[in-house]
């Protein structure tokens, strides 16, 4: 099983597709005028059928347009605190180098947009839960 997740914006769209192990396929960010084609394209090459949306900035917009996809379930998530995991996110992939590794990346801005990473964040919250649902039902049906 793959899932697609997205953080949607005015200019700008993360978006990732992982594998149900959290295995990340993909992580970008797109511009928002070419979110149809992007999701469209990523859709095609990893067969998801499942997309998570943040439920921020410009969420329903995204929403309206996402739904003319076929065969495509869009399930709206609750963004709170993810830029803030994403800065962390991004510092761990990306760690300072020179003379910037000796500020706290607490008091630094990522140079980039991190709302690729935000995305991710996204999907593997929702498979931490479907995780936890079948770990309870199996608990359950002993």
């Amino acid at each position: 099983m793959t899932i697609a997740a997205l953080d949607p914006g005015r200019d700008k769209c993360g978006f990732a597709v992982l594998k149900d192990d959290g295995k990340i396929l993909c992580q970008r960010v797109i511009v928002t005028e070419n979110l149809m084609t992007e999701v469209n394209a990523a859709k095609a090459d990893y067969g998801f059928s499942r997309l998570l949306i943040g439920n921020g900035t410009t969420s329903k917009e995204a929403q309206g347009r996402l739904a003319q996809i076929a065969a495509l379930e869009v399930i709206v998530r609750d963004e709170y605190r993810t830029t803030e995991l994403a800065k962390k996110e991004y510092w761990k992939a990306n760690p300072p180098k020179g003379w910037r590794r000796l500020i706290p990346v607490t008091m630094q801005v990522p140079p980039v947009p991190v709302d690729d990473f935000v995305a991710v964040i996204l999907a593997r919250r929702y498979l931490q839960e479907i995780k936890k649902i079948k770990g309870e039902q199996e608990n359950g049906a002993e």
